[in-house]
C-alpha cells in the first residue's frame, strides 16, 4: 500500500513509449494564440492582461537591460503554472514532480544569468564572492562559502518546486484514502476528513501558482545581480 502512494509520480508510458514529452507539450495546446483583430473574445483578453500585468511585475526589480527576459519569463511562469494546475487533476500526471526536469529548467536558465554577469561585468559578479570589509583570515573560508552557495542555487530552485508539489499531492492522496476507508466505518469522521481535503485541494491550488512565481522570481532575482 505504500508503495502505491508513489505511484503518481511514475512517468507514464504507452506501449514502452514515455509520455513525458506528450505532458510537456499539452499547455501550449491548451492556450489560444491571440489574433489580429481588434476585438477579441473573453479569454484572450484576460490571457493578454494576466501576462502584462505579471509581466509588469516581474519587471520592477530589473532594469532596462534585464527587459530583454521578458518573453522567457513570462512563458516560463505560464508553462509551469499550467503544468502545476494540470496536475491536480484526477488520473493525471505533474511533470514538474520530476526533479530531473525541474533542474532540467532551473539550471541552464541559472547558468545563463552568471554568464551575462561574467561577460558583462566581471568584477561585479566575482565582487559577490567576496563581502566587502571582510577580516583577511576569513577571506578563503568565505569565498569557498560563497561560491558553494552560488552553485547550490540552481538545486534549490528544482528541489523546492519538487519538494513541495510532491508533499502536496502525497497528502491529497493520503487524506482522500482516508476519507474513503473511514466512510463505511465512521461515516461523521469520514465527512470531516473531506472536509479538510477540501480544504487541502484549495492550499494546493494556491501553492501551485505561488511555486511557479517563486521559481521565475528567483531567477529574476539571480539575472538582477548579474545584468
Amino acid at each position: 500500500m505504500t508503495l502505491s502512494f508513489f505511484d503518481q509520480f511514475m512517468s507514464p508510458t504507452f506501449m514502452g513509449i514515455p509520455l513525458m514529452a506528450l505532458a510537456l507539450s499539452l499547455p501550449w495546446i491548451l492556450y489560444p494564440t491571440p489574433s489580429t483583430r481588434w476585438l477579441n473574445n473573453r479569454f484572450i483578453a484576460l490571457q493578454s492582461w494576466f501576462i502584462n500585468r505579471f509581466t509588469q511585475q516581474l519587471l520592477l526589480p530589473l532594469n532596462t537591460g534585464g527587459h530583454k527576459w521578458a518573453a522567457l519569463l513570462a512563458s516560463l511562469m505560464i508553462f509551469l503554472i499550467t503544468l502545476n494546475m494540470l496536475g491536480l487533476l484526477p488520473y493525471t500526471f505533474t511533470p514538474t514532480t520530476q526533479l530531473s526536469l525541474n533542474l532540467g529548467l532551473a539550471v541552464p536558465l541559472w547558468l545563463a544569468t552568471v554568464i551575462i554577469g561574467m561577460r558583462n561585468q566581471p568584477t561585479h559578479a566575482l565582487g559577490h564572492l567576496l563581502p566587502e570589509g571582510t577580516p583577511g583570515p576569513l577571506i578563503p573560508v568565505l569565498i569557498i562559502i560563497e561560491t558553494i552557495s552560488l552553485f547550490i542555487r540552481p538545486l534549490a530552485l528544482g528541489v523546492r518546486l519538487t519538494a513541495n508539489l510532491t508533499a502536496g499531492h502525497l497528502l491529497i492522496q493520503l487524506i482522500a484514502t482516508a476519507a474513503f476507508v473511514l466512510l463505511p466505518l465512521m461515516p461523521t469522521v469520514a465527512i470531516l476528513t473531506s472536509t479538510v481535503l477540501v480544504l487541502l485541494t484549495l492550499l494546493e491550488i494556491a501553492v501551485a501558482m505561488i511555486q511557479a512565481y517563486v521559481f521565475v522570481l528567483l531567477l529574476t532575482l539571480y539575472l538582477q545581480e548579474n545584468v
